[in-house]
């Protein structure tokens, strides 16, 4: 497996050489491993180890930390090895699910074990592929592939004979294993060459060349049927009688020799595999009759080559290990041979005895992983196999062990110390080493996810610590709309909801609420922290809402709380008792609805909605002298009286308790906010004691119209002959139907009074005039925009202006009544 042996930098400290300007500083780098993964966290620090000055927490010069691993990150060309072959992992997974349901033998039933085979195929056949493409040779603008086609061509041998030796044919687990070996043998390594035997089958005389013989030896050794009749048949032509004679005889033995797919029963292979050998002893009593002075030619002791291959068709061990060390060959050449010529019936459960024997004669380089992974796989060694294929590519060590323990090949108990199994070592091995690409994180949770308990929790640690990347979705998708999980923060939801990881996903979206916060794109803050079930977080990021009506003023707040409105809906589907954060929720949404409903100038509604607001318990005390304040422009209103009596006391009341607690030294619970908003204590009294004016107005408006109501009900019930009685509320609608101005909203008042003949004058009427002023605080035109109004807005009314209305031809009542 690759690593680096250098790690540079970014941004470098000093300029490479330049390591004096740091002694010079008395500077140095230090650095510590991380416990999780093969990863350095690399820092500048003091020399003299009593410096403390690099450490102090009050330096105004930040130290930067470098994070480096010493894992390769994978390329693209390695990376896509990576991601296809997880396609395969994955379906293994759900294979070993779907037999945690069944029985505990299902797994080593005959059709799971078809199934796995089927899928370790597939690995072979895909790694086959990434060999074939990195073999070619084109122009790679990317540069050298990370993995040459030699690291491919290893893993293909490697996952091909473990496929071979553990993974049969179902129904072939107990037959011969001999001819499954000598054909991965010659697929994988493939002697002797086709180029040379082109250039001997293109001469005349080819007995002639130095490599004739090793050839026909080889081809006979490998099983290679065609070229040894082809190259026999040439000796037809050779001087020697008796080596035409005997060639024709091998040629016939090679042709008719009985292979194991070719019977139905391995008894009836057995049977002609023991006449076929007694043919064998035959030809040899044919060579031994050849003379001593017959056996050589111009060139060669033709008669040794021939005998070295009849020796190989009788099945002698040391004939076959001296010919393969001969021509160069080494052990796993002749275990092939040993399961087609020595023991005809090798069975895999025999094979480690045989290479135990090999072996001995015979070592696995040393120097090669390929060669010691594949005498690891011939002995029987899984384990062995597991920590060579670990040094080779951790890919292939976990692949390797992920489909062993199924199989029985290796423990599935936990090591006490780390408390994973052999496979879920490699797994997690392997899974680090994908860490080292921060891009990967998808399939690195994968593979974890698929172990026990403590790679689960590794694979949360990294879940948690994805970046989101919420600022780039922001900035080029512009706004998010409310309740969206979108980019990456949708695909680790959708990851923990597949692992069924709940309290990772809880934690992600308080992440991501956070980043949504500083955006302050609240509504998707909320939204993520429903998900999460965080109500304190709720809680805060409400508060931050209600704070930005105190910054930003009573529209940017507006708009801020109707984005977290679609959120109370889902509040309201779930059955959990949310207590103070849902309240709280609540009175933003409905505070911002009020002010939408001002700033529309839908005063009726905005007037109940802040009743509302009171009536159901929905705002902070805090908040209290902040509505109330609210109220005024709604008391002042001119057109119509939006509030009743009973409205009308209730603000009354809670005004009085804000005074009164503040008085009592409970200022900081009631008037706190609307201190925030104004000048202080004082000034937010001067507000309070505005509203408190306002009240006593309306109220005394309101008795007014109430009197005049009951006085109107009476001429109506006296006109009426039925003595219908008129109801007060209709009474008083009429009244200020009759009174133009509504009786509200004015600056002064002009008197109508009528002119009787006894010269007195008797009031009748009373008109408003409005002035219109947008400064007056009794105008029907006051701002109702958030302003100093006790400040700027005057409140005495002009003096009256009498009008007489009409003349009288009678008495006035009081002359007629002898009151003057």
């Amino acid at each position: 497996m690759q690593a680096e042996s250098h790690l540079d930098l970014v941004p470098p400290l000093v300029e490479s050489g330049d390591v004096e300007g740091l002694v010079k500083a008395g500077q140095t780098l230090a650095a510590s491993w991380s416990p999780l993964t093969p990863a350095l966290a690399i820092y500048v620090t003091s020399t003299n180890p009593l410096d403390k000055k690099l450490q102090a927490p009050g330096a105004n010069e930040e130290q930067p930390i470098y994070f480096a691993s010493l894992d390769v990150v994978p390329s693209s060309e390695r990376r896509l090895f990576i991601t296809d072959t997880l396609i395969i992992f994955s379906a293994f997974q759900n294979l070993l699910r779907a037999a945690k349901e069944q029985e505990p033998e299902w797994i080593q039933s005959e059709k799971s074990l078809e199934v796995m085979r089927k899928l370790a195929i597939d690995y072979v056949n895909f790694i086959k592929e990434c060999w074939i493409h990195a073999s070619q040779p084109i122009t790679r603008p990317e540069g050298p592939l990370q993995f040459s086609s030699e690291h491919y061509r290893c893993l293909y041998t490697c996952f091909s004979l473990f496929v071979v030796l553990y993974l049969p044919e179902p129904g072939y687990e107990d037959a011969p294993v001999g001819d499954e070996l000598m054909e991965w043998l010659n697929t994988h390594f493939i002697e002797p060459s086709t180029e040379e035997g082109d250039h001997l089958s293109s001469l005349e005389h080819p007995w002639e060349e130095e490599n004739f013989w090793p050839y026909l030896t080889r081809a006979t050794l490998r099983g290679l049927t065609k070229a040894s009749l082809f190259f026999l048949g040439i000796l037809s032509r050779h001087p020697s009688q008796d080596l035409q004679a005997l060639a024709e005889s091998l040629a016939a033995l090679i042709e008719s020799q009985p292979r194991l797919q070719n019977y139905t029963a391995e008894r009836d292979f057995a049977y002609a595999s023991r006449r076929w050998r007694d043919k064998v002893k035959a030809l040899r009593i044919e060579m031994d009759r050849v003379p001593e002075d017959e056996r050589f030619d111009d060139f060669d002791n033709w008669w040794d080559r021939l005998s070295d291959m009849v020796g190989i068709l009788e099945g002698r061990p040391e004939v076959i290990k001296r010919v393969c060390s001969e021509l160069g060959s080494d052990w796993k050449e002749v275990i092939a041979a040993w399961g087609v010529f020595v023991d005809i019936r090798l069975r895999r459960q025999d094979l480690s005895d045989v290479v135990s024997q090999v072996l001995d004669d015979m070592p696995p380089d040393p120097t090669s992983l390929e060669d010691m992974i594949h005498a690891a796989l011939f002995a029987g060694e899984p384990p062995k196999v597991l920590e060579y294929a670990s040094q080779l590519d951790r890919w292939l060590s976990a692949h390797f062990a992920d489909i062993m323990e199924p199989l029985s090949l290796i423990e599935p108990d936990p090591d006490e110390e780390t408390g994973l199994s052999l496979r879920d070592y490699h797994i997690v091995m392997y899974a680090e080493y994908l860490h080292s690409d921060p891009a990967l994180w998808r399939v690195t949770v994968d593979y974890m996810y698929s172990c026990a308990e403590p790679g689960k929790l590794q694979a949360d640690e990294i879940l948690v610590r994805v970046p989101l990347r919420l600022h780039e979705q922001i900035e080029s998708n512009g706004k998010l709309r409310s309740g969206d999980i979108v980019g990456v923060l949708k695909d680790v939801n959708r990851t923990c909801l597949q692992y069924q990881r709940e309290s990772v996903r809880r934690t992600v979206c308080r992440i991501a609420s956070q980043t949504m916060v500083q955006e302050k794109e609240y509504g998707l803050a909320v939204a993520y922290l429903i998900s999460a079930e965080d109500w304190p977080g709720l809680g805060r990021v409400v508060d931050r809402v209600l704070e930005e009506y105190i910054s930003s003023g009573p529209r940017n707040f507006a708009a801020y709380a109707a984005a977290i409105a679609p959120s109370i809906q889902e509040l309201r589907s779930r059955p959990t008792h949310l207590g103070v954060f849902a309240h709280r929720l609540l009175f933003a949404v409905r505070y911002a609805h009020f002010h939408q409903l001002r700033e529309q100038r839908n005063f009726q509604d905005a007037a109940a909605d802040l009743i509302a607001i009171f009536r159901e318990d929905l705002a902070p005390k805090s908040w209290w002298a902040v509505l109330l304040c609210d109220s005024v422009p709604l008391l002042q209103h001119s057109s119509a009286l939006l509030f009743s009596s009973s409205e009308t006391t209730e603000l009354m009341r809670k005004l009085e308790e804000v005074f009164v607690r503040t008085s009592q030294g409970a200022g900081y619970e009631y008037i706190s906010v609307l201190k925030r908003t104004v000048k202080g204590e004082g000034e937010a009294l001067e507000r309070l004691k505005l509203v408190r004016l306002a009240l006593a107005r309306y109220f005394a408006r309101f008795l007014v119209l109430l009197w005049r109501a009951t006085i109107l009900r009476q001429k109506y019930n006296a006109r009426d002959s039925r003595r219908y009685i008129l109801p007060l509320w209709q009474a008083m609608i009429l009244e200020i139907a009759f009174v133009p101005g509504g009786g509200k909203g004015t600056l002064g008042e002009r008197i109508k009074p009528s002119c009787y003949a006894c010269t007195h004058e008797v009031l009748t009427k009373r008109q408003k005039v409005d002035c219109n002023g947008r400064n007056c605080i009794t105008s029907r035109a006051h701002i109702l925009e958030a302003h100093d109004c006790f400040k700027t807005c005057p409140r005495i009314p002009m003096p009256e202006r009498p009008l007489v209305d009409k003349s009288v031809d009678e008495k006035c009542p009081a002359c007629i009544y002898g009151i003057h």
